[in-house]
Parts: C-alpha cells; structure tokens; sequence
C-alpha cells in the first residue's frame, strides 16, 4: 500500500514554535493534508514525551492518535553544529538512548537538543539503542552536513555504513543532489521541517512509500529499501525557488559564480558577505559532471503547497486571508485531501469546480513546463510563467464558487 508521510515535524517546545499545537490539530492538518504518518517530532523533550505517551500503541513503534499515524522522532544537534535526525523504533529505544547520554549531560529541555560529541559518536549512540540516525537539511548552509564537513564520511566516520538516508531539505531536489556519487546509495526523505501545524507548513514536503503495512517497522525497512518497502516518490518545493539556491550576498542580493565568490574572498562590492549558493555547494561537492540517478530513486516532483498554489493564481499577497481559506476549504470539500487534489485529481474537474486559474497552476507543476526567476542571498525566487497561464491569472475568473 501507499502511505504519504512527513518525517520532520516540530513541538510547541522547540524554538520559533509560537502557535498552538497538539496532535488533535496535527492530526486534523494531516487528514486535510493526506498524510498517512507524521513523526512525532521532539520526542526527547520530557513534556513533549509526556504528550505523546497519550497516544494509543498500535504496535511497540507505531503510535495512532485521533485518525493518523505517528512515529517517534527527535532532530538533534551535535557539537560541531550539524543538524541529525534520529527515528526510534519504539518508546524502550528512546528511554535506553537518553539513558546512555546522561554521562555527557544533555539538556533535553529544548526542542532540539545539543548533544556535545561528534556526529560519529552520536551516530553509535543512536545505532546501540536499535535507532535510524541520518543527517537533516543536508545541504542547508548553516547547518547541514555538506556546509561543515566534505562527505559522509568524514562526519560518521566508522557509523557511515549505517546511515541509510538523508533529508534533502527545502532548497534541493534529487536531481541536484545525484550529481553527489556518496549519496547515490542512500534513499532521499523530503519533510516539512514544520514549527506551524497549519497544512500550508506540514506536509509541504513529503514522502511516498510503499509499505506492507502502514506500521513503523515497515516504514523503517522502507527507509532501508528492504522486503519490497521502498520510497517511490519524493514530494518538495522547487530548489530555484530557495533563497540560498544561488550565490549571492546576503545585504544586496548581487548574484556571483563560484569563481568569482572565492577570488572576492567572499565580500560584495557592498561590503556585505557572499553567501555560497546550494547549486555551487553541489558543483564543488560533486565528483562527476554527468547526472546519475541510481536505479532505486524515485521521481522528485516539484510542487507548491496548495494554499501557495491558491494565493499565486488569485494574486493575493498572503496566503492566509479569507477568499485563500475558503477557495482551499472548498476544494477539500469537494475532491478531498490536498494530495489527492494535487497529484491525482482531474484537471478538468478542478477547473469546473473552481477558479481556472487555479486548475492551470496545478497542471503546471504536475507537468514541470516552466522556468524560474532563481533565488539566492537570502531572497526566494519565483516562478517564470508562460503567456497562457499568465493571461488566466490576470482574469481570475471564477466558474463556480
């Protein structure tokens, strides 16, 4: 069967969370979503753990609380500051985890906790307590693994055999990413990464597997690629749209090449820093300049959240006002959950239903036909319209409210 599923969520106790969240609502999203699993996320701080401890046990590693499933599941920091992620096969995991970190004394009290050892060391923590343990956002600048360390290896060390995944993150695709020959032989996550439980947040990105049985165990050995579970598709935004996709200084937005960057010393003609772009992370990174897609990987299909998908087509600023709720609430109600509405349902039929303009977007990104204006130095880039699409912008007309 098929389960879509968010890996990477955050509590009400991680930092930048400053909204209402407990799981009636994250499961009310997810079923609004599509979302079949959703991690628990921060499950290594004590009254989160306390929360989540409410919910009913299907199994020893599949929690269900009101019509969705959830997995145990902590991102976690280590001393030389990249960012980890950390999946628990089951509560006696966790305890046996934070048992064997009292001896170097972590503060679990924040949401994403630091852990002062070496991401190799970590890595064998998580590995004795029977956990999955791979690197998040890894191509972020600030925190992820490919911004502090060269390869895989040199992070893991002798625990590298056993990483058997990485979370891309918001600003990479797999196509970018393969250019990397290390990761040809690990499976791509897609996640939201979400403080906000509001469905513009969670699931904005996500991954599709085919498990056996929607149950943890299987979602574990789909990670792994084992006994037929597997991912067979990844789910995010389009990496041109990212803020750091391109080179460029992070005070005037001047775009640079690598090249140049580096003979700049990393300074703008404005006196601000040039920040390295991810398309240029992944030049230096990779091996090959010939694109490889590994037998295993599924297709990455690049997509906006539906309320996103909504505010661009009835040029409306924020995604939050009333004619973006009700046009989304209308849609749900009418074709069911987002990712159905997204990936499955009729065009023609959405286009009867509700603004053309809406219909014309969603096609767009099913059949990837446009360019991109391409993001970079901390500015989000935009999406490069054909004629047609952008005159049915213009007029909005609406054929059924």
């Amino acid at each position: 069967m098929i389960v879509n599923a968010d890996l990477h969520i955050h509590s009400p106790f991680s930092k930048h969370s400053e909204i209402e969240n407990n799981f009636k609502i994250l499961s009310t999203n997810a079923e609004k979503k599509g979302l079949d699993f959703i991690a628990t996320g921060d499950c290594l701080h004590p009254q989160w753990l306390k929360t989540i401890a409410t919910l009913t046990p299907l199994d020893e590693g599949t929690l269900r609380g009101y019509n969705t499933s959830y997995i145990l599941s902590s991102e976690v920091q280590t001393d030389d500051g990249v960012h980890h992620l950390v999946y628990f096969p089951d509560l006696t995991s966790l305890y046996d985890f934070r048992e064997n970190l009292r001896s170097v004394n972590v503060d679990f009290t924040k949401g994403r906790p630091i852990i002062p050892v070496t991401s190799e060391t970590l890595a064998h923590y998580a590995l004795n307590a029977m956990a999955l343990i791979g690197p998040a956002h890894i191509f972020d600048p600030f925190t992820g693994l490919y911004s502090l360390y060269d390869n895989l290896q040199n992070c893991y060390g002798s625990a590298t055999p056993h990483i058997y995944f990485v979370e891309l993150g918001l600003g990479i695709d797999s196509y970018h990413a393969d250019f990397i020959r290390e990761l040809h032989t690990v499976t791509y996550i897609t996640n939201s990464d979400t403080h906000n439980p509001h469905p513009i947040r969670l699931g904005r990105e996500f991954t599709q597997f085919t498990v056996k049985e929607p149950r943890c165990r299987y979602l574990f050995e789909a990670i792994k690629r084992k006994n037929q579970n597997k991912p067979v598709l990844n789910v995010g935004f389009p990496p041109e749209e990212g803020k750091y996709y391109q080179t460029g200084c992070n005070k005037c937005q001047k775009y640079y090449t690598l090249k140049t960057a580096k003979r700049r010393k990393w300074k703008c003609t404005c006196g601000g820093t040039i920040k390295k772009g991810i398309k240029e992370r992944i030049i230096e990174q990779s091996s090959t300049s010939q694109y490889h897609c590994p037998y295993h990987r599924p297709i990455y299909l690049s997509l906006l959240p539906l309320h996103e998908i909504i505010t661009r087509a009835l040029q409306q600023q924020n995604p939050f006002v009333e004619t973006v709720e009700h046009c989304y609430n209308n849609l749900i109600s009418t074709f069911g959950d987002e990712i159905h509405i997204l990936l499955e349902t009729p065009i023609e039929n959405i286009r009867a239903s509700t603004y053309a303009s809406i219909a014309d977007l969603i096609e767009l990104f099913r059949m990837a036909t446009f360019d991109y204006n391409k993001g970079g130095g901390g500015i989000y880039g935009s999406l490069k319209l054909p004629d047609t699409v952008e005159s049915t912008l213009k007029s909005s007309k609406i054929i059924k409210s």
